[in-house]
């Protein structure tokens, strides 16, 4: 079992625990946090749906997040991730919302470095954001933001 999937096992249990469901808006995973919750048995109990927001229209058009936001900061920022996770929790009428956005390479993006990434989470109490610095390469970078999503996800449901 990669650790990935121990962390999401930890999360599905902790979800269905405490009768909370989650909702995912993933523009750097595209779709690998909702992928590994739903590989883990329980987690049609817990998880609602996810968007996978690659593109600033989607950003903008599904999740919500103010387009004159991503014009001044870029797609590839702290308040953008949390307007992204609020926007999947309330698109999809979850308890918590978790959101990527960052840079897996080869290439910077928007002025950010190589390995830049945001994860937000969204709850009733409101919408924050962590920022990450990883390395490696692409895929590796994906799935450490990956692993930082449900570890950020994790600690919204024990808190």
């Amino acid at each position: 079992m990669t650790n990935l999937h121990h962390l999401a096992e930890q999360t599905v249990k902790k979800a269905l625990e405490t009768g909370r469901t989650v909702a995912t808006a993933e523009s750097l995973t595209a779709g690998m946090v909702s992928a590994v919750l739903a590989d883990t048995a329980g987690a049609s109990g817990m998880l609602q749906g996810g968007v996978v927001a690659y593109q600033n229209s989607v950003k903008v058009d599904v999740l919500g997040v103010a387009a004159e936001l991503l014009a001044a900061a870029g797609s590839v920022d702290g308040d953008v991730a949390a307007a992204m996770a609020a926007g999947a929790r309330t698109a999809l009428r979850a308890d918590i919302g978790i959101a990527t956005t960052g840079v897996a390479g080869p290439e910077e993006l928007d002025g950010k470095a190589v390995g830049t990434v945001f994860i937000g989470v969204a709850t009733a109490a409101g919408a924050s954001y962590l920022e990450y610095g990883f390395t490696g390469n692409r895929a590796e970078i994906r799935g450490q933001a990956c692993g930082a999503a449900l570890e950020s996800l994790l600690g919204a449901l024990s808190s």
